[in-house]
């Protein structure tokens, strides 16, 4: 119809990752406005957030990565977007592609055809330094952004408004995370010569976030990162449906490990810190990485939400993390876990030992937990 505005075709880029042997990259085509997080109106608010659900995606459409390096084309590979939009280029690299010795956040371009011209975008890739030992793995929801929905569908209904008419900026950070990640992450490396144009700042850890929200929110979700001054990471979010896979009681569960063995795969030099709440099965994921990953896993935080006793799942999870020696620290906030990482000196240069023993001395109410899972 005339008076219905017809938006071009865009690309939205995910953040990607790589390897020396792999890189992951999605990205999904859509007719929509790019996103914009500007101050507005309540009732603006909940408009444009009803735009990132009520998406118009396109399918069909030929899309290409491509990489250059100092000496020219490093890689092009072709893909084809799905019914939802959504391109995957999970690429195999036929030689080994080396990683730069700290993290960086490298650039690729992504291009299509849109309105009879060429048109591409920037994308962006992180590769962990060779020197990386540590990294952290993170959930979202209620770990690092306040949902206040720890009443299933009642307290979704209470708290709708906070989830549907607020702003990134304007969205409650968990108190303390700011501190308590920037600390764990070791901070942000000053760019090297060859990266001053760098768009994303890398941290001295990697950071990769697991959650079970929709893809479309992703923006909105990367937006209230650098709002409150996040480390920036790929998101493993989920394609929402009006299914079991989306709904169902095992959902969350299958999701996470599946997000979390594929961060692991691909780091096998690499050991993990698993940072999560109480709220939707994360200590079972947790504890399930634990015994997949023997040795990997160099801690567990777990922030206590709920008001709760844990479920006999749960209780079991925590026994059989606490039984395979990787520390486990169970708090309210973060500002008691950050006041033990100062207690300890955990520096920036520090890795797996000041990590170990800051959680070992944390008070959890149960006996001290014995056993270093290892150096890094």
């Amino acid at each position: 119809m005339p008076f219905i505005p017809r938006h071009p075709v865009r690309i939205q880029p995910l953040l990607g990752h790589r390897s020396r042997d792999r890189l992951i990259l999605s990205a999904r085509a859509l007719r929509s406005r790019s996103a914009d997080f500007g101050k507005v109106s309540r009732l603006g608010a909940i408009s444009r957030m009803a735009r990132h659900f009520i998406s118009h995606e396109i399918a069909g459409l030929s899309v290409r990565l491509e990489i250059a390096g100092p000496n020219g084309l490093l890689l092009r590979e072709e893909r084809i977007t799905d019914k939802e939009g959504y391109v995957l280029f999970d690429v195999t690299f036929s030689r080994p592609w080396d990683l730069p010795d700290r993290p960086v956040w490298e650039t690729a371009s992504l291009h299509w055809t849109g309105t009879a011209r060429p048109q591409r975008v920037d994308a962006h890739i992180l590769a962990p330094g060779s020197d990386s030992r540590i990294a952290v793995i993170s959930d979202i929801d209620d770990t690092i952004i306040e949902t206040g929905l720890t009443g299933g569908l009642r307290g979704f209904a209470r708290n709708w408004d906070r989830v549907f008419a607020q702003m990134p900026g304007d969205r409650v950070a968990v108190p303390g995370a700011d501190a308590f990640f920037g600390q764990l992450s070791g901070g942000v490396l000053e760019p090297g010569e060859k990266r001053a144009r760098e768009c994303i700042p890398a941290t001295r850890r990697p950071f990769f976030y697991v959650s079970s929200s929709p893809w479309n929110l992703f923006s909105y979700l990367v937006a209230f990162q650098r709002a409150k001054g996040l480390p920036l990471g790929p998101l493993k979010l989920r394609d929402w449906g009006l299914n079991r896979e989306t709904f169902g009681s095992n959902s969350h569960g299958a999701h996470k490990d599946a997000a979390i063995d594929e961060v692991l795969g691909m780091y096998p030099a690499m050991r993990f810190a698993l940072i999560g709440d109480d709220t939707q099965g994360d200590l079972p994921a947790f504890a399930g990485a634990v015994e997949r990953f023997p040795g990997r896993i160099a801690a567990v935080f777990l922030r206590k939400v709920s008001e709760s006793e844990f479920s006999p799942a749960e209780v079991a999870a925590q026994a059989a993390i606490e039984a395979a020696g990787v520390p486990l620290w169970l708090g309210e906030t973060y500002v008691e876990g950050r006041d033990f990482l100062d207690t300890v000196g955990f520096t920036p240069g520090g890795e797996t030992e000041q990590i170990v023993k800051a959680v070992e001395k944390v008070d959890t109410g149960a006996e001290p937990i014995a056993g270093d899972p290892g150096g890094p």
